[in-house]
């Protein structure tokens, strides 16, 4: 594979990371700004100038290995007519003639081990907490130890939306050190790649002051303060009443002596928490609660749990939780695995205010405990809501069945074909 002469349609931004011949380049970028499209069209590049050497590319987790880094890289080698093939379990694609694409997760450092490359690329490092990502950073560093044959220095570089003042912003625009340059990309900047609607749609869906970092992608204080600072126990109270025989939306987190549930009902496909149960000691005590309260009354049961329960149980070594869910007759709506935490808070806080339409509403008589957790939840200082207050089981809780119901939806941006 020789490095060849590309043309494609990409924002400035995008080409200066792509380029950029720094040792620790990062595009700091909003959603659908280009990240990382750029971070492979850069691994690609990387792999045609040393066709010997490989190339590290790393996410998150291993789903997004497979839902994002994959598709990702096939997609731009077909639209750049480079040739090679995937393999699964090597987790790697040969590029022929180019040597490997060798992918790896952020969220186990200590298996970053035993291979190397002369270059990598780390798709969203900021979503780590802060110890997390210098720890991997210096693990990624660690492995960039394939030698250049004409001397040049061996690269690592971000791509990523930031995350409040975490990681990134420390190392790459606090105290930079030599070789860190920051690109910073906002979401316009690839207008010209994406729908119409794509940017109406990112301020439809986030609160104002997420907006500079998801849009803009600049670095905000996404910490302070209250997790839910927009809730209102008077503007988001609701008078509803559970009616006869009507379906329950249960929202439900596992904790070994402390299980919570939140329930809700549906008004004009609106959710309203009528009921809430707390400290209830595993999950048979909670599945008899449900049954004798609401299940032998006629009320059809609609589950929302941890999807961590698949995995492990409050009660039996030998039962899952959500086995036991299913064999009391309930509906179970589960993810295949629990979603980021910041998305189960930002699709929580578009449900409680959006430009003062409120349409998650919470009782105050019947769910004392849920509102006075969403009044005091705050962020602990590694920017996560804090659970040392204990207000975080019962807000797990309904933000399962919310995000599950309404989730933020991210409109798909758009990999424009290139053109040798």
């Amino acid at each position: 594979m020789t490095t060849p002469t590309i043309r494609f349609p990409v924002s400035r931004p995008q080409h200066q990371f792509i380029s950029s011949a720094e040792r620790f380049p990062c595009i700091c970028a909003g959603f659908g700004a280009g990240k990382t499209f750029a971070g492979v069209v850069r691994a690609l590049v990387l792999k045609a100038r040393y066709p010997k050497l490989d190339v590290g590319y790393y996410l998150p987790t291993y789903d997004l290995v497979k839902r994002v880094g994959y598709p990702s890289f096939l997609e731009v080698m077909e639209a750049m007519g480079v040739r090679g093939s995937l393999h699964k379990s090597d987790r790697m694609i040969e590029v022929d003639g180019a040597g490997s694409v060798i992918f790896r997760s952020m969220d186990r450092p200590e298996r970053i081990v035993g291979y190397k490359h002369a270059d990598f690329i780390a798709d969203e490092l900021d979503t780590l907490k802060i110890d997390e990502a210098r720890k991997v950073w210096n693990k990624m560093i660690a492995r960039n130890r394939q030698k250049k044959p004409d001397g040049a220095v061996n690269t690592g570089a971000v791509a990523t939306t930031p995350e409040g003042f975490r990681f990134v912003y420390d190392r790459w625009k606090k105290s930079p050190a030599q070789g860190y340059q920051l690109i910073r990309a906002s979401t316009y900047s690839n207008a010209r790649n994406l729908p119409d609607d794509y940017i109406p749609s990112l301020r439809d869906s986030y609160p104002s002051n997420l907006l500079l970092a998801y849009l803009e992608g600049q670095f905000v204080n996404l910490t302070a303060g209250s997790v839910y600072p927009s809730f209102d126990r008077h503007k988001n109270d609701t008078r509803e009443q559970i009616k006869q025989g009507e379906p329950l939306h249960v929202g439900m987190d596992f904790n070994v002596n402390n299980m919570s549930a939140a329930i809700h009902v549906q008004r004009d496909g609106e959710p309203h928490a009528v009921d809430e149960l707390v400290q209830i000691l595993d999950t048979p005590a909670m599945i008899k609660v449900l049954k004798d309260r609401y299940q032998d009354k006629g009320h059809p049961i609609l589950v929302y749990p941890d999807a961590s329960g698949g995995g492990r149980d409050t009660n039996n070594a030998s039962v899952s939780d959500i086995s036991l869910l299913k064999a009391a007759k309930f509906s179970v709506c589960a993810h295949t695995k629990n979603p980021m935490v910041k998305d189960r808070v930002l699709a929580a806080s578009t449900m409680i205010n959006k430009d003062g339409v409120r349409r998650y509403r919470v009782s105050q008589d019947r769910c004392p405990h849920l509102v006075e957790a969403l009044e005091k939840q705050a962020y602990d200082k590694n920017g996560e809501p804090d659970k040392s207050s204990g207000h975080d089981h019962i807000i797990d809780a309904a933000t399962y069945y919310i995000e599950y119901r309404w989730p933020i939806k991210r409109p798909a941006a758009v990999i424009t074909s290139l053109r040798m």
